[in-house]
């Protein structure tokens, strides 16, 4: 048996394996939540006895959407930097330039592979404890942009990265200016892979219990300010879990949180497909 066929086996069986995991996972999760959905689980307020989710899921977009706030326009334009200007632009030719831009990648790499308890701890010291804040949604948001921050800046780059440079080349030849040729002909047609980076920061935040116990609260309540404590989904999900007292309300939480994900990926490639330039 030649080392190729070996190869392609191996391929193939690691392609399965994680095939089948994945099905294995959502059909656990839709078999064992599915039935136990209710509309008590979708009332307003929140209470022990109908242990609603809807507090949660609207506190859920609330994070998600302070933490992209913050870290999609910080993470694109760090992107842009590092590959139109430091890169590829005239800055490139001075050191003190290439080693920034090597410190910032090091620190980048580094941060994405923390692990959230420590984001988690940092967030409650200085959010909750130094400012005052108290257990927030702002707290957990600015938490939950500082850990995201680094996967769009990566993947933005990535998706630079793969954007042709006869592209950049003919804006130029056509009299585009540097900007102009980012703003105009880089970042739309990078715009599938930094939505992929968008979608794993959006995962990250939906998905992430420790941080957010830490720092936004564990209150079952939509807030009525940013210094007022929430309660995400996943964080809904391991309360119950934990009290041992509503599993499977638990686990139709997580039916929920499943078909949130699902339609957050689907828009996301919508808008893909929307904004992707025509060749």
């Amino acid at each position: 048996m030649s080392k190729s066929v070996i190869l392609r086996s191996l391929v193939y069986l690691a392609t399965g394996l994680t095939f089948f995991s994945l099905i294995g996972i959502v059909l656990y999760v839709l078999i064992g939540g599915i039935p136990y959905l209710s509309p008590e689980l979708f009332s307003w307020n929140y209470n022990s006895e109908n242990v609603s989710l809807m507090p949660s899921l609207v506190n859920t977009f609330l994070t998600v959407i302070l933490s992209l706030v913050i870290s999609v326009p910080i993470g694109i334009l760090a992107a842009v930097f590092l590959i139109e200007y430091a890169d590829l632009g005239v800055a490139a030719k001075s050191k003190i330039v290439r080693c920034f831009v090597s410190v910032i990648r090091i620190a980048a790499d580094t941060l994405a592979g923390i692990p959230s308890i420590v984001y988690g701890l940092f967030g409650m010291l200085i959010f909750v404890t130094f400012f005052h804040w108290g257990y927030s949604l702002l707290a957990g948001g600015l938490t939950m942009a500082i850990m995201t921050l680094p996967v769009i800046q990566r993947t933005t780059e990535e998706a630079l990265i793969s954007v042709p440079m006869n592209y950049r080349e003919g804006a130029f030849a056509l009299g585009a200016g540097k900007l102009r040729t980012v703003t105009h002909v880089v970042l739309p047609t990078a715009i599938p892979g930094i939505l992929s980076g968008v979608i794993l920061a959006i995962g990250r935040v939906v998905g992430e219990t420790a941080a957010l116990i830490f720092t936004a609260g564990t209150v079952a309540q939509i807030p009525t300010s940013v210094f007022d404590s929430s309660r995400t989904l996943s964080v809904h999900m391991y309360n119950l879990s934990v009290e041992g007292l509503h599993t499977h309300e638990a686990m139709a939480t997580g039916v929920v949180l499943l078909i949130v994900v699902v339609i957050i990926n689907w828009l996301s490639e919508l808008v893909a497909n929307k904004i992707r330039p025509v060749k």
